[in-house]
């Protein structure tokens, strides 16, 4: 198998309210709209893909219909490039409906982030380090 991944599909209870806070909101870009049924992002070396909580339960199988509590033990990740960014990212998060659920701080790990959920309650770090980027936006893990 290639280390790769390729989609990450978020469970949504309102797919057009997740359209517009991704798309509008923070300016993830698509060619696709609600619509459609699923909706892509295309972001730096991964597509972010929105599609109806119970559709997607229903596809993964019987038993998987129940969202989890309020830590799934999951959370996405946005690096920047500067420190100033990560408060520029919360900020527009928060301006697109976001709650910010932990404010921008220096970490344990010599970086600086913060925490927002989206309006499903999945958590998003914004943070910065000291990491190098490719040119499409991807991390370079060494």
């Amino acid at each position: 198998m290639e280390p790769r991944v390729s989609i990450i599909t978020l469970g949504v209870a309102d797919l057009e309210r997740s359209y517009r806070f991704y798309k509008d909101g923070l300016g993830f870009p698509t060619t696709r709209t609600p619509e459609e049924g699923i909706v892509f992002f295309q972001t730096g070396g991964v597509a972010l893909a929105l599609y109806p909580y119970k559709a997607l339960a229903e596809d993964v199988g019987p038993g998987w219909d129940e969202p989890p509590q309020k830590f799934s033990g999951f959370t996405l990740a946005h690096n920047v490039r500067n420190r100033a960014e990560v408060d520029e990212v919360l900020a527009l998060a928060r301006s697109a409906g976001a709650a910010v659920v932990k404010a921008a701080g220096d970490t344990f790990w010599g970086g600086y982030s913060g925490y927002f959920t989206d309006p499903d309650g999945y958590l998003w770090e914004v943070a910065w380090a000291a990491i190098e980027f490719n040119e499409d936006g991807s991390i370079i893990v060494s």
